[in-house]
């Protein structure tokens, strides 16, 4: 990687501020558990650079990514809105992504073509990626363009739809032409989450219209300062549950509606991947009597990077905690739980409340316990 010495000072700096500002043997570095049957692939499908209204050069953008520990981005620079035209001239709308492949070819990055489609609503702006070539995307018909976005076999999902400069109310809305754009197959997914806004409305629309779930940062400046230094502590990001990691792997996932929305702590989709998540992260350790008593202490670490809080819905109550437990990022915790008899096995069920599968509604998840 050919970088200066200020820069890699500078980012190492950065690396153990943020190492210090958590609170957990983590880290920065974002990581999940693969699930059965699919990796966990971590990606940001909406970043911006130079070459339209970011303020950074492409190769920050993947080296931001390896941070985070990212698997995959894609730059997805406004088509038509291009702020730094007159210091930053470029003709060719694929520069960016050929500057950030070149950036990622020694690491294990996959970095994705795409461009954002950017109109007034409707139909607002949508991100294209997975792309042949950003420039045949440069047609002012709204509906052209997504059809020459499904002629490169783009995957496609409509950005910010509570963004309040074309949403006042902040209410995300399907519009007849969204209405058209999911009929003709022209549209696949939605951001239900965008940089520091998440969107009740518009995850009633990706359920209510078979769309896939999306988070992204939106990131115009430093991740740094926008995410991991903020009250956020990580960067918005879509989980991708693909059969392999690479980029057919995750388009296949994406066109399946295989995903999940990670923001600030929560996690956001369907409760096919929501739960097998949720019990691949939360690991039952180990589980016995404490001496002769008929309280069971049973020992769960956390693998993932989410802390997550649970309510206990179990038929028993706990001895030394109330109905609400916190475990936190990369720990063990230790639960006393009171069987009343003796058991072989327990049944023990918890609501996550970091954790929603429809607009004001949390999972319920299950782990069965076998007592050593």
């Amino acid at each position: 990687m050919r970088t200066s010495f200020f820069l890699l000072f500078f980012l190492a700096a950065v690396a153990v501020f943020a190492q210090e500002s958590h609170s957990h043997r983590l880290g920065r570095v974002i990581q999940f558990p693969d699930i059965p049957g699919y990796k966990t692939v971590k990606c940001d499908f909406h970043i911006h650079t130079v070459f339209s209204d970011g303020s950074v050069w492409p190769d920050i953008r993947v080296q931001e990514a390896l941070m985070d520990g990212l698997d995959a981005i894609s730059l997805t620079e406004h088509l038509e809105y291009q702020p730094h035209r007159a210091d930053i001239p470029h003709p060719d709308r694929n520069r960016s992504y050929q500057i950030a492949l070149e950036e990622a070819k020694d690491h294990n990055l996959l970095v994705v073509r795409g461009s954002e489609i950017t109109r007034d609503m409707p139909p607002g702006h949508n991100n294209a990626i997975f792309i042949n070539d950003a420039n045949k995307l440069l047609i002012s018909d709204s509906i052209n363009v997504f059809k020459e976005a499904k002629r490169q076999n783009a995957f496609t999902f409509w950005n910010h739809p509570n963004w309040t400069a074309q949403r006042t109310d902040g209410i995300a809305t399907l519009t007849p032409m969204h209405k058209y754009l999911i009929k003709e197959k022209l549209l696949d997914g939605i951001e239900v989450v965008n940089d520091q806004t998440y969107s009740d409305e518009a995850l009633q629309i990706a359920l209510d219209n078979n769309l896939t779930i999306m988070g992204t940062s939106d990131i115009h400046g430093l991740i740094d300062w926008d995410f991991v230094g903020s009250q956020a502590q990580h960067r918005p990001i879509t989980l991708v549950f693909a059969k392999e990691k690479t980029e057919a792997g995750i388009k296949d996932a994406l066109m399946n509606r295989r995903t999940l929305a990670f923001y600030k702590n929560l996690l956001i989709g369907r409760n096919d991947f929501l739960i097998p998540l949720i019990q691949e992260s939360l690991v039952i350790k180990r589980a016995s009597y404490i001496g002769k008593s008929n309280v069971l202490e049973v020992v769960i670490e956390n693998k993932s990077n989410a802390e997550f809080t649970l309510r206990n819905r179990s038929t028993y109550t706990l001895h030394t905690s109330h109905d609400i437990i916190t475990i936190r990022p990369g720990t063990e915790n230790t639960l006393q739980i009171k069987t009343k008899d003796r058991l072989q096995s327990a049944k023990l069920t918890f609501e996550i409340l970091n954790a929603v599968n429809a607009p004001a509604a949390h999972p319920q998840v299950s782990w069965q316990v076998h007592v050593n």
